[in-house]
């Protein structure tokens, strides 16, 4: 559901009245991954130039990240820390630095701060969350740490979470209310109903077990077994929150390894019968991710997205106000607060390194310098190592292992204007007010045969024919973000391959004809959807990693795979936030814990920046 990124081009803005500017899978995925994945050339070759805005108009966000960011002038020439990119794991790790003492100088190369947490008007008096667009696996301490809410972040709490409309004119809508929830599954089946409250309970009980592994990085088992006294010492309070895990888990252990270790077919064919509920639950084990429900380590993927909770409400999901640009903008206050300097339109071009082969500090694209000892990125780990730091400063075999890092991507992400709410022939509207199934996450998925075949498609080399696609309608809680009568919808959509078997991407109306496709199977349930667009901003994989800096169009900056998580993530060799040039930490999403918008990884990695200080 989620994102976090580094940055420019790849829209697609078209206006009525104005210019709107898993790697764990069967030999087929491993086949495909071969033949239509993100190959590290291609990968290379569509790095991201220096940035400039995109089209359209700059909204509020923005205007706050100048207001918030120094002038190139003010910029000193020595700082204790410089983090790359503006995401907002690199403001959170910022701010903690700054918090310890530290004089930080944040460098970000597009106009505005946040990563792909970010809110922009590409529609006049339409604000889009262009990537990441809901909120609920941001760490509650780094909530209370930075003390966000003070710093203006407010967001609102939706009281209908899932809406699934159904071919046959029937729906499936789930609600903060126990009771109502269980009804609207007996309508399907009597049995799911009742099997899906010990569900819910059993993930929560997990949820609560694996929590303090989020808090902090993983254990340093080569320091632990070959250190010194004073390494083994430093990465022994590492291991505390593992060990409290596994006796938290208690008999739920074998549980617990199921499901991250098995799909997410088998996990919920446990409990599950009936459809629409299994292909709801099924759209959660596949999102933003290669694979099918029936692929091994789905069920990770189905567990990350039950991790969160907001204000002590496990598995709420949330609208900030002002988008997700709002969530950057309060942790950029913070760190500002703190004394941290952040830099906008100012690409690095390169990771400086002194004569001992140390991180020094970093030029940037107009050539200018700026020293630290420390330097933290929050690009991908590929980006780092193949775009930022000096060619022949690593192995061959560090650079083999960086090149086999997983950043395979399904995604195409929409952000759509509308001028009317959609209206759904299953529920209709009343009066034209918006309804608690309109503040969900609908599912237009309502057969988990359908995720099957658009993988499928996928897996050929072709965008999906039938998309697996999520919507969200923010502005229906948060008025803030478009004129009154009229929305903002965000659709999540897969499969899109980032290589295509026929053409490419950038194929004149390639784009254009994927973007109906989808607006296609939208109107089967809301007719009149496609005539309310007034515009519109299409993101396939390949724009996603132009934009934003993610490599191979991966929201989360690495596959959430099995083999690449927790103590070997990214790779094992770089669990630890460190790498194999000293000063030089990664501080992004593509690091323990993950993607997501958690504040997490930026937190985890100033602890060890800080340790090793």
């Amino acid at each position: 559901m989620l994102f976090e990124a580094c940055s420019p081009l790849g829209v697609r803005i078209a206006a009525c009245t104005a210019r709107l500017g898993g790697t764990l899978a069967p030999n087929s995925l491993r086949q495909f991954r071969r033949s239509y994945g993100a190959p590290k050339a291609a990968a290379a070759a569509a790095a991201p130039p220096p940035s400039e805005p995109a089209g359209g108009r700059r909204g509020s966000h923005e205007a706050e990240s100048r207001t918030l960011a120094v002038e190139r002038g003010a910029v000193k020439e020595q700082y204790d820390a410089i983090c790359v990119g503006a995401g907002h794991n690199a403001l959170t790790a910022a701010a903690y630095l700054a918090k310890a003492g530290m004089k930080v100088l944040v460098v970000e190369r597009r106009h505005c701060l946040g990563g792909a947490a970010v809110t922009e008007e590409l529609v006049p008096a339409f604000h889009f969350s262009r990537a990441s667009y809901l909120m609920s696996l941001l760490r509650p301490s780094v909530m209370e740490d930075l003390r966000l809410k003070e710093h203006g972040l407010r967001y609102h709490f939706r009281e209908g979470y899932s809406f699934t409309p159904c071919r046959d004119g029937r729906y499936l809508l789930m609600t903060t209310d126990d009771e109502a929830t269980a009804a609207e599954i007996a309508k399907f089946s009597a049995a799911d109903a009742r099997q899906y409250a010990r569900y819910s309970a059993l993930l929560n009980r997990l949820v609560t077990a694996v929590d303090p592994l989020m808090d902090a990085p993983p254990p340093d088992f080569a320091a632990l077994t070959r250190g010194s006294v004073t390494q083994r010492l430093r990465a022994l309070p590492h291991l505390w929150p593992l060990l409290r895990c596994g006796l938290q888990l208690g008999g739920d252990f074998p549980t617990f390894y199921e499901i991250l270790t098995a799909p997410a077919s088998k996990v919920l064919r446990r409990w599950f019968d009936s459809e629409p509920l299994f292909s709801t639950l099924a759209t959660d084990a596949v999102i933003g991710a290669m694979c099918s429900p029936d692929d091994v380590g789905s069920g990770y993927v189905l567990f990350h997205h039950v991790m969160g909770g907001v204000d002590g409400r496990k598995g709420a999901w949330v609208y900030p106000e002002g988008g997700m640009g709002a969530v950057s903008r309060a942790i950029a206050r913070s760190a500002v607060a703190e004394g941290v300097d952040i830099l906008l339109d100012a690409p690095v071009c390169r990771v400086n390194l002194d004569g001992d082969g140390a991180a020094s500090g970093v030029t940037l694209a107009d050539g200018s310098v700026v020293s630290a000892p420390r330097v933290l990125s929050n690009a991908t780990p590929y980006y780092t190592f193949k775009h930022l730091v000096p060619p022949g400063s690593l192995s061959a075999d560090f650079e083999r292992e960086v090149e086999n890092i997983e950043y395979t991507s399904p995604v195409c992400r929409i952000t759509l204007a509308v001028n009317a709410l959609p209206n759904f022939s299953c529920l209709p509207n009343v009066d034209g007010l918006p309804g608690i199934h309109h503040q969900a996450t609908v599912h237009f998925v309502d057969d988990t045969d359908q995720i099957r075949s658009a993988f499928a498609d996928a897996v050929a080399g072709r965008a999906s024919e039938r998309p697996v696609i999520e919507m969200t309608i923010p502005s229906v809680l948060d008025s803030t973000l478009a004129p009154p009568g009229q929305h903002v919808v965000t659709l999540f959509t897969q499969y899109t391959p980032y290589n295509l078997k026929d053409g490419s991407w950038d194929d004149p109306g390639r784009k254009e004809e994927y973007a109906r496709r989808v607006y296609g199977v939208i109107e089967e349930f809301c007719p009149g959807f496609t005539a309310s667009i007034v515009g519109e901003d299409v993101l396939t994989p390949v724009d996603l990693e132009r934009e934003f800096g993610l490599t191979g169009g991966n929201i989360f900056h690495g596959a959430m795979a099995l083999d690449q998580l927790y103590f070997a993530r990214p790779t094992s060799s770089l669990a630890s936030y460190r790498t194999p040039i000293r000063n030089l930490y990664l501080c992004g999403a593509g690091t323990h814990p993950g993607g997501g918008v958690m504040g997490a990884p930026g937190r985890n990695a100033a602890t060890i920046v800080l340790q090793d200080a």
